[in-house]
């Protein structure tokens, strides 16, 4: 199988590229300066000259919260009519698109893990222009898998931040006699290790068309996370509970974002672990057993 990676230079996109890689595929990686998905002529001249392929997987987005509040037509531009560009090209191709979407579509008001269906109310505008998205590649589509992810880390650094949610915590570790987390916010963080094999797995697997559930199992709050980033580590910096409202809100976002990957179990394809394993191994990666 030929893959083309959009977004290979990023933190999840350089996972994807190993993954394939590694299961003896080929892979065409385009980084953010072989293509600009938000110029349907970049995306034309960069498909062409990657094909003939098996699938396009598209993690490129604009991802940084804030600054899509400040820049909502880019922040549309790049996250919705990108996706709607490469779906055009991937229908001439006549291959599936992979697309990566996120939980900040739902508002967070169930309260429970949220399946496929549950109906989507986004609280800001990158969550907005994500689900636009989601409504171009389903609607335009011939072959797509929309995958939803959540509270993403990785080994290689977050192009729009530089570092990822376990990194900071260890540095303000090292920096700080305490370390403050908000508890009221609850998600399942998951490895970009794990989201890219079992993309693997769906496409060889030739998952049925549609909108899935891509996350590490379980869930916690980002408190509940940091405590066992510092448990498995040893850190013995001072962690404790933000009081709330202790940190200004820049911009809404939901208090409970857990996904269920119901579309995965049904046909028997979900692979991914529970999100403590997924930690245990990228802290075993990246920084060894102990720090």
């Amino acid at each position: 199988m030929k893959v083309v990676v959009i977004g290979a230079d990023g933190q999840l996109g350089n996972d994807m590229c190993a993954a394939f890689k590694a299961n003896g595929d080929t892979v065409s990686e385009l980084t953010i300066e072989s293509i600009e998905i938000s110029d349907p002529v970049s995306v034309e001249k960069a498909l062409a000259a990657a094909a003939p392929c098996d699938a396009v997987i598209n993690t490129a987005a604009f991802h940084n919260v804030p600054k899509c509040e400040e820049n909502p037509i880019k922040a549309f531009e790049v996250n919705a009519l990108g996706s709607l560009y490469l779906a055009w090209e991937c229908n001439k191709l006549g291959i599936p698109l992979v697309h990566v979407s996120t939980d900040y579509i739902f508002d967070g008001k169930k309260q429970a893990p949220y399946v496929e269906e549950d109906n989507p109310l986004p609280l800001n505008v990158y969550a907005n222009t994500k689900l636009s998205g989601e409504h171009f590649v389903a609607s335009t589509a011939e072959k797509y898998y929309i995958l939803r992810v959540s509270g993403i880390y990785g080994t290689n650094p977050c192009l729009a931040k530089g570092y990822n949610f376990v990194d900071l915590m260890l540095k303000l570790a090292k920096e700080r006699e305490e370390v403050r987390v908000v508890d009221d916010e609850i998600l399942t963080p998951t490895f970009t290790e794990d989201i890219a094999a079992q993309t693997v797995h769906m496409l060889h697997n030739q998952a049925e068309n549609g909108v899935y559930h891509v996350t590490n199992e379980g869930s916690c709050s980002w408190y509940e996370f940091a405590r066992e980033i510092f448990d498995i580590t040893g850190t013995k910096t001072t962690l404790n509970k933000a009081a709330p409202g202790e940190f200004a809100i820049l911009v809404n976002r939901p208090s409970y974002s857990v996904l269920e990957n119901r579309h995965l179990k049904d046909q028997g394809l979900n692979t991914m672990p529970h999100w403590k394993d997924a930690l245990g191994r990228y802290l075993h990666k990246k920084y060894g057993t102990a720090l």
